[in-house]
């Protein structure tokens, strides 16, 4: 691949960017239901559950988290997209309570590609790892016709301090701490019909860390947590549910909205991740009012390095908010009712 085929639109060469090039939540269900569960004491956290990373525990005081997470470029810049994808791949280990101590960079790519592109790509991500505290051991690298970059990422935790997603408790405040609408703002860039401060308001919420949310909930008493990426703010709130037993009740109205994410969305930028995300989870939705049709689509929106998504008894969720004041409420946890997410 030529300069001019790989430059200056990263966007313009693959099939769906970001998080929105992941398989379709159907699928990889019914994969992982054919993979058998190891029988290890030390296996803190599988894929049971579907969280964020896995946890195995070392010895009684310590523990490893363990992630990996690459897709296909989201933005134009490569320095950028580097950036984008270590936080992305930084942000389960965050979504656990742990601390990224190393990673292991993957990348896939053309072999007659521009290397300065591919040189801008590792130094984009490099820089993120550096803010993050984690060293760059070495990588894996494969010949590809389509760009596609991450990391896995080991985090360190202690045992009794680790955040999964299934403990979500009845009477619950559910918080979330970023905006939605990467997904359909990063395909009408892609589209050519992205308004610039549409894509630099995305684009400046995919490359915040987690770091500073993660660090301000140890403070507190978190029953769930899980962060918020491919599959959409619902997906991801019916694992939590399902994983807790319970019913996740979200107040479409008060979620926070990137500018220009319903503009894109009324355009009809909708990535493919989109409609397979409503396609495996509406079914588990309880409708007690209906948003604006933007508005539900973005409960779907596929989101690259997304917001951590808490459930937090109240007195925990009014601290929270005054440790990370980009924090805000979106809902509660019920009791298990006839569907594991009820939206208002």
């Amino acid at each position: 691949m030529t300069v001019d085929q790989f430059a200056p639109r990263l966007t313009a060469n693959t099939k769906a960017g970001g998080c929105a090039s992941k398989l379709a939540p159907g699928l990889l269900d019914k994969i992982l239901r054919a993979i058998p569960r190891t029988d290890d004491p030390n296996v803190l956290v599988g894929f049971d559950h579907n969280d964020d990373a896995g946890v195995y525990l070392l010895t009684p005081d310590l523990a490893i988290v363990q992630t990996i997470d690459f897709f296909t470029p989201m933005v134009d810049d490569p320095h950028t997209f580097g950036a984008i994808a270590a936080a992305n791949a930084l942000s389960d280990v965050y979504a656990m309570g742990g601390r990224p101590v190393s990673a292991l960079s993957v990348l896939l790519c053309p072999a007659g590609g521009d290397m300065e592109i591919v040189s801008q790509i590792l130094r984009g991500g490099a820089s993120k790892m550096r803010e993050a505290g984690a060293a760059i051991l070495g990588g894996h690298s494969v010949n590809d016709e389509e760009l596609k970059f991450g990391y896995a990422v080991t985090g360190v935790i202690h045992p009794d301090r680790v955040k999964a997603n299934a403990h979500a408790q009845p009477g619950d405040v559910l918080l979330f701490t970023k905006s939605l609408g990467t997904g359909v703002i990063t395909t009408a860039l892609k589209r050519g019909i992205a308004q610039p401060e549409y894509v630099d308001a995305a684009i400046g919420s995919m490359l915040e860390l987690n770091r500073a949310a993660c660090e301000a909930m140890l403070q507190f008493e978190v029953h769930g947590c899980t962060d918020v990426t491919g599959f959409g703010l619902i997906a991801h709130a019916r694992e939590m549910a399902m994983a807790s037993d319970a019913t996740l009740e979200i107040e479409a109205a008060a979620l926070h909205l990137l500018r220009g994410a319903v503009e894109c969305a009324e355009l009809g930028a909708i990535p493919g991740g989109l409609n397979n995300n409503r396609s495996f989870a509406e079914s588990c939705v309880e409708y007690a009012g209906r948003p604006p049709a933007a508005v539900t689509q973005l409960l779907y929106d596929p989101q690259t390095s997304g917001g951590l998504l808490l459930s937090m008894p109240e007195q925990d969720a009014a601290g929270f908010e005054r440790a990370y004041p980009k924090a805000y409420r979106i809902g509660r946890v019920m009791k298990r009712g006839a569907k594991p997410v009820r939206i208002l």
